[in-house]
């Protein structure tokens, strides 16, 4: 307890992180988070293999069945039949 009350001004790691995640959103727009999102996903895709990609799908795949009932599926099901017949009248 006396630690807490001689840092009672400083903040957490994660009230610092938070801050910080704030700030770093004010200066930046979208177009800096998907550059840092590609270079990210091209460095994952140099280290990783196949299977890791199959191994973290299986591991989404069971954690949305587990969260999503039938009408989830029905859904994004409905919804990705109409945006694929969309874009193949686009292409005609």
């Amino acid at each position: 307890m006396a630690e807490k009350d001689k840092n009672k001004d400083s903040m957490t790691t994660s009230e610092a992180g938070q801050k910080g995640g704030e700030k770093t959103s004010q200066e930046h727009d979208k177009e800096f988070y998907q550059d840092i999102g590609q270079k990210g996903g091209e460095k994952t895709s140099q280290e990783h293999d196949k299977e890791f990609y199959q191994d973290i799908g299986q591991k989404g795949g069971e954690k949305t069945s587990q969260e999503h009932d039938k009408e989830f599926y029905q859904d994004i099901g409905q919804k990705g039949g109409e945006n694929n017949s969309q874009s193949k009248g686009n292409n005609k």
